[in-house]
């Protein structure tokens, strides 16, 4: 890849680019013309959409065009639950929902943080050694005779693994090797380094293992809000989205450009405040084996995770660098032409990989209460890519969204938590997880030729 110039100049032409595999040009109501078929197929039901029954009809003619978006996860998930729940009962009882909201914390932060790569059309082979380095280095600090500060350990290994997977997109930029190569070097070098951390460790290791002893960095998975902290963080999410989704609409109508109907947003924010109280409900119940003990609560890391959420999506889709990613890994020549640095946009999408990577390390450690050097990162970063090419992230590049990637995280969480409810061990796991896989790649396969054909 060539060194690029005029970061900004020209960068504008991409302000209308695609997001989340959809490219729309120029104005789909064609003024006093109704749009065509193709219009609307092509278009989001948004963009045409004045009433909630307009709406409706649009979007049941994207899906059956093949642009069905989330509607295939969603019904994945559902179909999933379903099997798991009939197979053992217990499977959605409060305890073990509480119990897969800290296994799916660490997977869908790895599937989130494949997802920046993926955009461009790149991998991070070596994202799950990574994330074991970041989360040992945070372990270390804080288990020391004279501990760090938490949160200088914390940033410590954050900032170590982004820097880790910044050097490999520099590498790859600047080299022009492909990054399959230069991450899949990672893998096997990072893996040698997690080894040689421990046994300089050895004085606070024992047998390869760094037991975490820190209250506030086990508290993210093991800790749960108060029920009232919990109703009360739900009214303030689902306030704050309605402020930013209405006041969102009412400005683009303000500059006459399409939103979505006012009915349409009250909508999904009825199904966003439905599925808080319904999980409130549940996670709220006393699940404590004793009479003695209460045990209740939403477990810390829901909001960790609905925060990294709201930041990755308005970093994508709210930004010009989120404009850039989605431009460049859908056409890389033609956004080079428009003045995008592609150079500096890799860089910078492997970094954000490496610092969600440290993230996903440091779930990892509070879900084990320890970190070792038995971390298997080549079977959590193929999870990685898993949870978000299940969530409709692309292999190639341009298209995808982050909420994807978390559904997608959360499924293969599902799975790995049913699975061994149900008895079946680590062979069902990994064979459930690739049916899973292999259905959504089909899925998208089948969408990108009902699009191309449309």
């Amino acid at each position: 890849m060539a060194t690029d110039r005029g970061e900004e100049h020209g960068g504008q032409s991409q302000d209308a680019g695609a997001q989340g595999g959809v490219t729309v040009t120029g104005d789909p109501l064609g003024g006093d013309t109704p749009p065509t078929e193709a219009a609307v197929v092509s278009s989001a039901p948004d963009l045409l959409a004045d009433s909630l029954a307009d709406y409706t009809r649009i979007w049941f003619r994207r899906v059956r065009s093949g642009e069905s978006g989330a509607l295939p996860v969603v019904l994945g998930l559902v179909a999933i639950v379903v099997y798991f729940q009939i197979s053992q009962p217990s499977f959605l009882s409060a305890s073990n929902i509480a119990n897969l909201m800290g296994q799916a914390g660490f997977l869908i932060t790895l599937a989130m943080a494949q997802t920046f790569p993926l955009l461009l059309g790149e991998i991070d082979l070596s994202l799950g050694f990574n994330m074991g380095i970041g989360a040992t280095i945070t372990v270390w600090m804080v288990s020391i005779a004279h501990p760090f500060p938490t949160w200088v350990a914390i940033l410590a290994g954050v900032a170590l693994t982004g820097a880790i997977s910044a050097v490999e997109g520099l590498v790859i930029v600047f080299l022009r090797i492909p990054s399959f190569v230069v991450t899949l070097a990672g893998l096997l070098g990072l893996n040698g380094v997690l080894l040689w951390i421990y046994e300089q460790t050895g004085s606070v290791g024992n047998g390869g293992v760094i037991q975490l002893h820190n209250n506030f960095i086990n508290d993210i998975v093991s800790g749960n809000m108060s029920p009232v902290a919990g109703w009360i963080a739900l009214v303030v999410v689902v306030v704050l989205a309605g402020v930013f989704m209405i006041t969102r609409d009412q400005r683009r109508r303000a500059h006459n450009l399409a939103s979505p109907p006012l009915s349409v947003t009250l909508l999904k924010l009825a199904v966003m405040a439905t599925i808080g109280v319904v999980l409130l409900l549940v996670l709220n119940h006393n699940r404590a084996a004793s009479l003695l003990v209460t045990l209740e609560g939403v477990p810390w890391v829901v909001p960790v995770i609905l925060v990294l959420l709201a930041i990755a999506s308005i970093l994508l889709t709210r930004t010009k660098f989120g404009r850039y990613m989605y431009a460049v890994g859908g056409n890389a020549e033609a956004a080079r032409r428009a003045g995008i640095s592609l150079s500096r946009i890799r860089v910078l999408a492997f970094a954000i990989c490496g610092v969600l990577a440290g993230v996903s390390g440091l779930l990892y450690a509070s879900l084990l209460g320890s970190i070792s050097n038995n971390v298997d990162g080549g079977q959590y970063v193929l999870y990685s890519v898993a949870g978000a090419v299940i969530g409709g992230v692309s292999l190639f590049g341009g298209r995808g969204r982050i909420v994807g990637a978390v559904l997608g995280g959360f499924i293969v969480a599902v799975i790995y938590n049913g699975v061994i409810l149900i008895g079946l061990g680590a062979a069902g796991q990994y064979i459930w997880t690739a049916v899973v896989l292999l259905a959504a790649v089909t899925l998208d396969a089948i969408a990108r030729r009902g699009s191309s054909a449309t």
